[in-house]
């Protein structure tokens, strides 16, 4: 069985969205500076069919960061779409090829029926909780990792919950002020730093999370 893992960019302040979040600017009000630094990194661009790009230790993050991933999880949030039922013409924020290409197991209130994209993508859409959805995910993910994709709340939920096995932190030299918090409502996790690197955009620390033994 996998790690189940998270990877997030988060400002200096502990934000990892902006404030005023809303449909039309879903990471709110300066909350994509947080992820200027993979933009421009070749690993990204490769990712997404472009050429070019900087190598370089950002980049090198950026191919690790999709490597051994056989599922995620993630919020309704961050699939998009608006609150309440659904909108069956809504289909997650990526177009028709989504870049996940594994199966992604959705959080929400509201039963949807899965729906396949190209390149191997498959939203599952999970009411019954974060436990049933990581169960799931597991299966899903065999031997390799699930990874919390996001939203902060998401998040949250998986790590207060102990599940969490590594958090690897994004830290952009960027003061957001106001907007939503991760590490908020959490508990007491020991977070144990097992790599820390870094550029002028950002530092990016890995920890492992110690599991409490009673």
């Amino acid at each position: 069985m996998g790690k189940v893992t998270c990877q997030i960019s988060i400002s200096l302040d502990g934000f990892v969205a902006g404030p005023n979040q809303s449909l039309e600017n879903p990471i709110g009000e300066g909350g994509m500076r947080l992820h200027d630094w993979i933009f421009p990194t070749t690993s990204w661009r490769r990712q997404h069919g472009e050429k070019g790009g900087a190598d370089g230790v950002d980049s090198e993050v950026a191919d690790e960061l999709v490597r051994g991933i056989g599922a995620y999880i993630m919020g309704r949030k961050m699939f998009g779409g608006g609150s309440g039922p659904w909108d069956e013409e809504w289909k997650g924020w990526w177009g028709d090829e989504p870049p996940y290409h594994t199966p992604v197991f959705v959080l929400t209130h509201h039963p949807r029926q899965p729906l396949s994209m190209k390149g191997g993508t498959r939203f599952t859409f999970v009411t019954d909780g974060i436990a049933s959805a990581l169960e799931q995910a597991r299966v899903a993910a065999g031997d390799q990792d699930v990874a919390i994709a996001g939203g902060a709340s998401t998040v949250r939920q998986y790590l207060a919950a102990g599940v969490l096995d590594e958090l690897y932190l994004h830290i952009v030299p960027v003061i957001l002020g106001a907007g939503e918090r991760l590490l908020e409502d959490v508990g007491d996790p020991v977070l144990e730093p097992i790599k820390a690197v870094g550029s002028p955009a950002v530092t990016h620390i890995k920890y492992r999370i110690a599991k409490n033994v009673s």
